[in-house]
């Protein structure tokens, strides 16, 4: 068995966290592997180097969540199972906390639970040409740019139209990105299990709005229509913004690839309650 150890380069300890964890998977029986940008640390944290993420059976990241979302797509390309060890501020979607890791070999020979998420395909087009396309994991963002007027944002799924407002912005999410930026705008909490699109608003100007809930059968498109030059962006999973310019079309469809997610102790609900509603006792 080989578990591919990725760790943020950015946090500080990850190289140090790695190579603790990669002595349990050794004691255990479990050959620690080394990928990508990581290998420089490769000696320092007693791992094997290997060419693909495909040669392992299981990969361990070790950050916060933004790591869980980079690593999360390569993972779901080739089927391997996911375990996040959070040594960020919250790591909501990460099982393991860093003095937790001595049950990590348990959870990967068969103790744990795996949680399917669904993703969304993104396509930014424009004039009939794809300009962006990338997939999302938590959610996708149309905002208005830095000091513009507010643009007026259109969603329709299918080839209905379905919401036609002025705001600072919306947020198309997946339910793992419910308690993402979508649950800071007042979107509802959604178990990661249901198959859907959740849509809501930011700040939007107009005395009735409410977040909405869309089926992941049909493709959500969203248009913006920009008022006294008012400029708007797209993000993806919090990632660099992309122009939004009027007559473009974003447009999200299903992924056919889903993240195999491993869950410990109370799963997706444990950590809203240990990590969501604690602060609030």
């Amino acid at each position: 068995m080989k578990a591919l150890i990725i760790f943020n380069l950015s946090k500080t300890g990850g190289a140090t966290l790695s190579a603790e964890i990669a002595n349990i998977l050794k004691n255990a029986g479990i050959t620690p592997c080394i990928f990508g940008e990581n290998i420089i640390y490769a000696e320092k944290v007693g791992a094997e180097v290997i060419e693909s993420p495909e040669d392992c059976d299981y990969i361990i990241t070790i950050g916060g969540d933004g790591t869980i979302l980079r690593w999360g797509k390569y993972a779901a390309d080739f089927d391997i199972p996911l375990l996040g060890v959070n040594l960020g501020r919250l790591g909501f979607m990460a099982s393991v906390e860093k003095n937790e890791i001595s049950k990590i070999p348990e959870l990967l020979k068969g103790s744990h639970h795996i949680s399917r998420r669904m993703m969304l395909n993104v396509e930014l087009i424009r004039e009939d040409k794809v300009i962006y396309s990338g997939r999302a994991l938590n959610d996708i963002t149309a905002s208005r740019s830095s000091r513009s007027k507010l643009p007026e944002f259109v969603v329709s799924c299918g080839n209905t139209e379905v919401s036609r407002i002025r705001a600072d912005g919306i947020i198309l999410s997946t339910p793992t990105g419910s308690t993402a930026y979508s649950l800071s705008a007042g979107g509802p909490i959604i178990s990661p299990d249901l198959e859907c699109v959740e849509f809501t608003a930011l700040c939007p100007h107009t005395l009735f709005n409410r977040p909405m809930i869309f089926s992941d059968k049909q493709p959500i498109t969203a248009r913006a229509y920009h008022y006294d030059n008012s400029k708007a962006t797209i993000s993806v999973d919090g990632g660099s913004a992309v122009p939004f310019e009027e007559g473009d079309v974003l447009k999200l469809t299903r992924c056919p690839k889903d993240l195999l997610l491993i869950e410990a102790g109370d799963g997706f609900f444990g950590s809203i309650h240990n990590k969501l509603l604690t602060p609030l006792k």
